[in-house]
């Protein structure tokens, strides 16, 4: 009879069961539920268990072809996705992140760039830095600003109290004085 499936399944349906429910993505469960949907006669044939599970034929057999190659543990195997290439290495990731950490830093960006290149050979766009550098790598190129050796606190402060404020702030603390008083006057009478 055409779309009878010959498989011995070996694990049981309790097994089965059990394993569907401790599953966290979704394409081992359809994986195991298949399995489940056969093993308990639910489904009779590869079309059926395919309609039920809501895939095509053709998938469903490749899921037995991996089950019957490898048992469950090739069923539920998935490969690796590699994606794109980066285009600053691991190796040369974790140098710039050391650099990175060191007192000198780097005064910009494109000072980033350059000594990737001279340093390490390798040629990088601004963008890409930036991307590594701020996001991935959560770092920064700059570098503490020296402060003046003359500079103390005493005249830190002193020109704090000596300074002239920008014309908009001295208004506004005018104004909010004068109110004060005008309210002030206001309760008295």
């Amino acid at each position: 009879m055409a779309g009878v499936y010959k498989l011995k399944i070996t694990e049981t349906e309790a097994d089965l069961k059990q394993r569907l429910r401790t599953q966290k993505t979704a394409s081992d469960k359809e994986r195991l539920q298949l399995l489940y949907l056969l093993q308990t006669k639910q489904a009779t044939t590869i079309q059926s268990a395919a309609t039920l599970l809501g895939r095509h034929r053709v998938t469903v057999q490749e899921w037995l072809r991996l089950y019957r190659q490898g048992g469950l543990e090739a069923l539920l195997a998935h490969k690796p996705r590699t994606g794109r290439q980066q285009s600053i290495p691991q190796w040369a990731q974790e140098a710039l992140n050391k650099r990175l950490h060191q007192p000198e830093g780097f005064e910009s960006y494109g000072a980033i760039c350059q000594w990737l290149e001279s340093q390490l050979g390798i040629s990088a766009p601004y963008k890409t830095v930036h991307q590594l550098v701020h996001y991935r790598l959560k770092a920064s190129p700059k570098v503490a600003r020296p402060v003046s050796v003359a500079n103390t606190d005493a005249r830190v402060e002193a020109y704090k109290k000596t300074r002239r404020e920008p014309r908009a702030v001295s208004l506004v603390r005018r104004h909010r004085a004068g109110t004060a008083r005008a309210s002030a006057l206001l309760l008295r009478g």
